[in-house]
């Protein structure tokens, strides 16, 4: 499978940006589809995820109550919307995909992973 991100760019403090996830090849609807983030100088983190097939989803908890994981099953995309931005969310955005378990939040346990986008959020 390939993952193609996109939507990055720079905002100000509170503004939005929606990041979208586009997937291509052999795509299995049981397998987690997911976004991590990594700023300059830290680990990547999990941000949120959800199932190609179903619409139950999962958070970080600094993504919780501010950005919406969503999918477009048809279109194999997956969407994260990301409001209230705050200047600690600038980070390269990725996607990946992998046949976890549901609530994994391990970067090592997703085997398929896009390029990234940036974010730059500032204050």
């Amino acid at each position: 499978v390939q993952l193609q991100a996109s939507g990055g760019g720079l905002v100000e403090a509170g503004g939005s940006l929606r990041l979208s996830c586009a997937a291509s090849g052999r795509i299995y609807s049981s397998h987690i589809v997911a976004w991590f983030r990594q700023a300059p100088g830290k680990e990547r983190e999990f941000v949120a995820a959800t199932r190609w097939s179903r619409d139950s989803t999962y958070y970080s908890d600094s993504a919780k109550g501010r950005f919406t994981i969503s999918r477009d099953a048809a279109k194999f995309t997956v969407l994260l919307q990301m409001n209230s931005l705050k200047p600690e969310d600038t980070a390269i955005y990725f996607c990946a995909t992998g046949s976890t378990d549901f609530g994994v939040r391990r970067a090592d346990d997703f085997s398929s992973w896009g390029q990234g986008t940036l974010v730059t959020v500032s204050s």
